[in-house]
């Protein structure tokens, strides 16, 4: 009986940055959206006060977590050799850190927190993972 090879696809590493880039890009938009929706539910001066704290928010998560936290993985995925495995596109690490963002996340969602406070902090997570996807583009050309 032949014994079963793990499932191991491998890839280009400018895949893994492709890969990276629309998770996080596409999250960040996700999370954005759902905010609009709770943020739409409020008069126009409130949704402009609470979507700029949000904003504000997103350049800071950005500049000071985001864009290290990419830049780190970037440089992970460089020092891969030629064909990692398809899954590498994140740490272990990050994949655990994507499991606990998800049920907070949830746990958020149903806690009376009010949802429109809730958009603040949904924009800004999502503003800053939609900047900080940008940062992987530049290496999804040739390696």
């Amino acid at each position: 009986m032949d014994t079963l090879k793990p499932f191991n696809p491998t890839v280009d590493r400018r895949w893994l940055y492709l890969l990276a880039a629309l998770l996080w890009g596409a999250v960040g938009i996700m999370l954005c959206f759902r905010a609009y929706r709770w943020l739409a539910q409020e008069t126009i001066s409130r949704e402009l006060a609470l979507a700029g704290l949000g904003i504000a928010a997103g350049a800071v998560i950005y500049r000071f977590k985001f864009a290290k936290i990419a830049d780190k993985n970037i440089k992970r995925i460089g020092h891969l050799h030629e064909r990692p495995c398809l899954f590498a596109f994140q740490s272990k690490y990050t994949y655990l850190l994507i499991a606990f963002m998800m049920g907070l996340g949830i746990a958020l969602r149903h806690s009376p927190i009010p949802k429109s406070c809730l958009a603040v902090l949904y924009i800004g997570i999502g503003l800053g993972l939609f900047l900080s996807s940008l940062r992987y583009y530049e290496y999804v050309k040739a390696d």
